[in-house]
């Protein structure tokens, strides 16, 4: 899609993004505090783009634009279960 629009990170496309919070929601609680936190925690990292994000977003064309929501949703993930784990977040 970015190819034949020549727009580097279409906005109109959002399979990314719900992408990248799938793979923040993986393994956690049915609940409401865990679907927020996870949200949160995905759209800090993905506005952030802490290492190596900002890298993975440089891969060419749409994998580029996916995999760097992946990694965003992969930080929210480890972070959501370390809080779920120490008792920080009630499942």
């Amino acid at each position: 899609m970015s190819r034949s629009t020549a727009i580097k990170d279409p906005q109109f496309v959002v399979i990314d993004e719900v992408a990248g919070q799938l793979v923040a929601l993986i393994a956690v609680p049915f609940v409401w505090k865990t679907f927020l936190a996870g949200f949160i925690l995905f759209r800090v990292f993905d506005i952030s783009k802490p290492f190596p994000i900002r890298r993975l977003e440089r891969l060419p064309e749409g994998t580029g634009i996916v995999v760097d929501d992946l990694g965003a949703g992969l930080y929210a993930l480890l972070i959501v279960h370390l809080l779920l784990h120490f008792g920080l977040l009630k499942g």
